[in-house]
C-alpha cells in the first residue's frame, strides 16, 4: 500500500478507502446530532403534550344542552366566588385543596364540566382533573361571564 497515494489510508491499522471514511464519519456526526435532537424533543414535548392532553372546550350553548341531555354531568366551580353566584347542580370545589381532595374522591368515569370567574384558573382546575385520570372533562368557554351573558339560568 502506497501512503498518500489517495486511495487508501491507514486508521487504527485498518486499511481503509478515505472517501468511504469522510463519508461514513460525516454520516456518523450527523446521525448522532439528529438522534440527539429527537432524544431532546421527546423530553421536552412528551412532558408538555401529556400536561395539554384533553379537556375540552364547550361553548355556553353546548354546554346547556349537555346537561340537558345527561344529568350526571357534574358541574364544578373551582372559583372561591361561588355563593355570588353559579350555574344550576354545580359543586364548588376551589383552586387548592378542596379540589386536590374532591380530585381523590371523584368517579373516574364521570362526565365533568369545569368553570370559574376567571379563564386561567378554569384551565387550571380543568387540567387538574385531566392530570388525575379523568377522560371527560370539559372547560366552559366564556366561564360564568359567558353563561350569564347568554341568558342561561344561574343560582344563587
Amino acid at each position: 500500500m502506497k501512503q498518500g497515494s489517495g486511495k487508501y489510508l491507514a486508521r487504527k491499522g485498518k486499511p481503509t478507502n478515505s472517501k468511504f471514511l469522510k463519508i461514513k464519519e460525516d454520516f456518523e456526526m450527523k446521525l448522532s446530532k439528529y438522534v440527539w435532537m429527537l432524544i431532546l424533543a421527546m423530553f421536552i414535548f412528551g412532558f408538555s403534550f401529556a400536561s395539554l392532553a384533553a379537556y375540552t372546550n364547550v361553548v355556553p350553548e353546548d354546554a346547556l344542552k349537555m346537561l340537558l341531555e345527561n344529568p350526571d354531568v357534574v358541574v364544578i366551580d373551582v372559583s372561591p366566588a361561588y355563593a355570588n353566584g353559579h350555574l344550576p347542580r354545580t359543586v364548588n370545589y376551589p383552586l387548592g385543596d378542596a379540589l386536590d381532595k374532591a380530585v381523590t374522591m371523584l368517579d373516574l368515569t364521570g362526565t365533568y364540566l369545569v368553570y370559574c370567574q376567571v379563564t386561567q384558573n378554569a384551565i387550571t382546575g380543568a387540567q387538574k382533573l385531566v392530570d388525575a385520570g379523568f377522560d371527560k372533562v370539559y372547560l366552559l368557554e366564556g366561564n360564568y361571564n359567558g353563561w350569564v351573558e347568554e341568558g342561561y339560568p344561574v343560582e344563587k
